[in-house]
Parts: C-alpha cells; structure tokens; sequence
C-alpha cells in the first residue's frame, strides 16, 4: 500500500502541469495560446471590457510575467479580432464577438473538464484543498513582494 504523497511544490506543480496540458490541448484547437485565454477570461469576467492598465496588472501577477509579454499579447488579440480599443478610450478594451464567441467556446470545454477532473471528489476535500492553496499563494507572492 502507498502512503498518500504529502503536498508539497512537487505535487502542486505535477497538478498543475498537467490540467494545463489538458486545457492547452483545447485551446491549441483554436489557436490561442494560454496567456491569450486569460486574457480574454479576464475581459469576460468584466462584464466584457476591461481597463488596459487593470489587464496588464491582473496577467503579469497572476502569470508571474512581465509587461512586454501581456503587452504583446494583447496587442495580438486586438490584431486577430479578438479584443478591440474603446472608440474614444483607448484605455479600455473589450472583447468583439468574435472574441466573445471564442471565450464562450472555451469555457464550454473548460466546463467539461473540469467535470471529468473534479466530477467525484469530496467537496469538503475541494474546499481544503482551495483553502490550502490559496494561502499557499498568498505566502509565495508575500516572499516575491520581500524581493
């Protein structure tokens, strides 16, 4: 009998290495790369328009990336149709249809793996695990701040 492996930065990032095979998988079939989906997630969950800079903010923290690659991403979207300048406001973006069909494709797959991951394990065991890894986050972006 194996003992259940204690979580540790091995096992988070076998985890999470892996879903993000998963979802690249589903992404590549629509060309876009994994920072190009968070970004239109981002977009999305903004009610479909985001300021610029609070984009930039949000991907180069979250992704642990630097401005000239969010930059560069973006700039791709707005050039494929995806995300586009505010007439009159090019501090906003927001997602074109094509953009916004795009998204809700992804999250329709994303949605059914999700379920094919997560479909029978506890709740309570989900809600540890989130709990966990949030502080886990929050302690990793603490040491970062420290420089």
């Amino acid at each position: 009998m194996t003992a259940a492996p204690t979580v540790n930065g091995q096992v988070i990032g076998q985890a999470h290495y892996a879903t993000r095979a998963v979802l690249e998988g589903l992404l590549a079939a629509d060309g876009t790369t994994f920072h190009e989906s968070v970004a239109l997630n981002a977009t999305a969950d903004n009610g479909g328009s985001i300021d610029r800079h609070r984009l930039v903010e949000r991907m180069t923290s979250t992704l642990k990336t630097d401005t000239l690659t969010v930059e560069a991403v973006l700039a791709g979207l707005i050039t494929q149709g995806l995300l586009e300048e505010q007439p009159g406001d090019a501090a906003r973006l927001a997602q074109t249809a094509a953009g916004d069909a795009l998204h809700r494709r992804h999250r329709a797959g994303i949605a059914e793996i999700t379920t094919r991951l997560y479909a029978d394990l506890p709740a309570e065991d989900l809600a540890t695990a989130a709990r966990v890894l949030t502080e886990v986050t929050a302690r990793a972006n603490a040491v970062l701040a420290e420089g």
